[in-house]
């Protein structure tokens, strides 16, 4: 590994320069620092970005805790995130939950003892007012930016989300605009407020419309395409009489969609569907997913805009960004 002293003894400088030539300090000629520049690179020099990081009390870390991987909602976040922490100059070290409180705790204790210099987590969503993690992580006061909305256990940090609660009823009436009346919904995990709000808004939607809300529509889904699948079999099972369904997620809908194609249900002649959030399989599934557009992107730009705010010591403000309906095949006119 080469070392400042080497490169300074091939310049013909101090040590102090090298180091200040490669910090670009005020204090030197810009041919100086150039010619320091071009010499550690041509030696190969590498920075030693730890103890770098031992003298300036900073990691250079920035931490990302989301559900799982293979969830397509967090693939163009974590791509706008690892993208801003490039040009910062920061390490984005990703970790998973899996949905489990206990996970979730043992990877933000990791981060915080590897001494992130801010988190960014998309939490696991519990009944309980507090969550022994996220006191510690305000006591630590470590930046944290919440990725979706806020509970009661992490409610004093900054978060970016999407408006839920209009998009989803944006979703309704679409259906309602097309004549429908009994619109079937495939409910969320209530405990999560993003589940709680889609539900509200689709029962908002038909309460403008002066549609009654028929609980015997609702149907607990989750948020996988394995639920959605069994929420469909129900659904059939039932009879309930809708000629359109309305799911909480892509997955849910993706999933219900198999299983309705699978028992002759033709989408959207016989049955309508629209899912939530735009995932890339939605636009290429065997009927083309009418949905809601998630600004994945662009929440995550917003979510490190505010990090940096909060790397800097200075305030930042929570943000909500709406959602936009992508209409596609499989919502139509119900049957005559």
């Amino acid at each position: 590994m080469v070392r400042l002293k080497e490169i300074a003894n091939a310049a013909g400088v101090s040590v102090m320069t090298v180091s200040k030539a490669l910090r670009d300090k005020p204090d030197l000629s810009a041919a100086t620092k150039a010619r320091v520049r071009a010499l550690a690179a041509q030696m190969g020099y590498v920075p030693d970005l730890w103890a770098s990081g031992m003298r300036s009390r900073t990691s250079r870390l920035l931490g990302l805790v989301i559900p799982a991987a293979t969830d397509p909602i967090y693939a163009r976040v974590m791509l706008a995130l690892e993208q801003c922490a490039q040009e910062l100059g920061y390490d984005l070290v990703y970790t998973q939950s899996l949905g489990k409180p206990e996970r979730e705790e043992a990877v933000l204790r990791r981060l915080i003892a590897r001494r992130a210099d801010g988190i960014f987590v998309s939490p696991v969503y519990r009944m309980e007012p507090t969550a022994p993690i996220y006191e510690e992580l305000r006591r630590c006061g470590t930046p944290v930016v919440i990725l979706g909305h806020r509970a009661p256990f992490c409610s004093g940090f900054v978060n970016v989300e999407t408006d839920d609660l209009d998009s989803s009823a944006a979703a309704t009436r679409h259906l309602i605009g097309l004549g429908h009346r009994r619109i079937a919904f495939l409910a969320g995990p209530l405990v999560a407020p993003w589940a709680q709000e889609r539900l509200e808004g689709y029962r908002r939607a038909l309460r403008e419309a002066g549609i009654g809300v028929d609980d015997r529509l609702v149907f607990n889904a989750g948020s996988t395409i394995e639920e959605g699948t069994s929420a469909a079999l129900q659904f059939i099972h039932e009879q309930p009489g809708a000629t359109a369904i309305q799911a909480v997620n892509d997955l849910v809908a993706i999933g219900a969609a198999n299983a309705l194609l699978d028992q002759g249900v033709r989408i959207p002649g016989d049955l309508s569907i629209v899912g939530h959030g735009n995932v890339l399989v939605s636009e290429f599934f065997r009927v083309p997913l009418t949905t809601v557009r998630q600004p994945k992107l662009r929440l995550g730009t917003i979510a490190a805009e505010s990090m940096q705010h909060l790397l800097r010591g200075e305030p930042a403000q929570s943000r909500r960004l709406p959602g936009q309906i992508v209409v596609r095949a499989s919502s139509g006119p119900p049957p005559a």
